[in-house]
């Protein structure tokens, strides 16, 4: 046994520290955005998470910031912890393969808008009910269909005991299906919208939506975007080709959906009344 039981620790948080101070810029700002509308849903003269919160009922031309904001609201701390830490580092991944302003874009427009509508259309006009959600997990459930999608293509079934055995595109299905029913207060209907959009975006048909490279290069250009932001990363920095698969090298690599499977355990909705 160690004189010092808390050496033990040293490595784990020197790596945590790592980790943190190499995530990129548009990951660093959700972050930042996430934990401050934590804090400052604590004062009690602005009820922000009701200002923020996906409502279908309340989704209207003048609202639609809604299908925007919650994404970064979380019922409590706990809830944001667990939401930052599941899919924080999926997010990391994005960023480093699409770079910023292309992750800037997409997940504060179409992959948070698209899911968003998705759900207030089933909410609205086929269940009839009005149930608002919270939380980032539906980004997790978005991102983890996109991946397991592409690694679908390169290894179409997961090998237990030597076989291939299970889909790899079902896996986020079998994980949703096992957090409905480990966590009943979580919204598998908000889930399924975020994994849905997320099959659609690893099957590469939202391509259209991620902004042209050439207006990319000029805005960062014309703007000095490298230079003056630290973390950025570039169109020209990416880690892997664009629209190419996440990073991962083998199967072997697959429990990367673990992440996910953390992330994907918080609880979108319902939001607090």
């Amino acid at each position: 046994m160690p004189d010092n039981p808390t050496n033990l620790l040293k490595p784990s948080i020197r790596r945590t520290i790592a980790y943190i101070d190499r995530l990129p810029l548009f990951t660093r700002l959700t972050i930042v955005l996430m934990v401050g509308f934590e804090v400052l849903g604590l004062q009690p003269w602005w009820d922000v998470k009701a200002w923020g919160r996906l409502e279908p009922d309340l989704i209207n031309l003048s609202t639609m910031y809604r299908t925007n904001t919650f994404p970064l609201l979380h019922v409590n701390v706990f809830h944001l912890a667990i939401n930052l830490l599941g899919v924080i580092p999926m997010l990391e991944r994005f960023e480093s393969e699409y770079g910023t302003l292309t992750s800037l874009a997409l997940f504060f427009g179409a992959l948070s808008t698209i899911p968003a509508l998705i759900y207030v259309g089933i909410e609205r006009f086929l269940l009839r009910m009005n149930t608002p959600i919270i939380g980032a997990s539906i980004w997790g459930f978005l991102l983890l269909g996109a991946e397991a999608i592409r690694q679908n293509k390169k290894s179409p079934f997961l090998v237990i005991n030597g076989r291939p055995t299970i889909p790899t595109w079902t896996v986020p299905i079998a994980m949703l299906l096992a957090i409905s029913l480990l966590m009943p207060g979580t919204s598998l209907l908000g889930h399924a919208c975020g994994l849905l959009v997320g099959y659609i975006f690893g099957m590469g048909y939202l391509k259209f939506l991620a902004p042209p490279e050439w207006a990319l290069r000029f805005i960062e250009g014309k703007l000095n975007l490298r230079v003056r932001l630290p973390y950025y990363v570039s169109v020209d920095q990416k880690t892997y080709g664009r629209f190419s698969v996440l990073p991962l090298t083998n199967m072997a690599a697959a429990p990367v959906v673990a992440p996910g499977l953390t992330g994907s355990s918080q609880r979108l909705g319902p939001a607090p009344e």
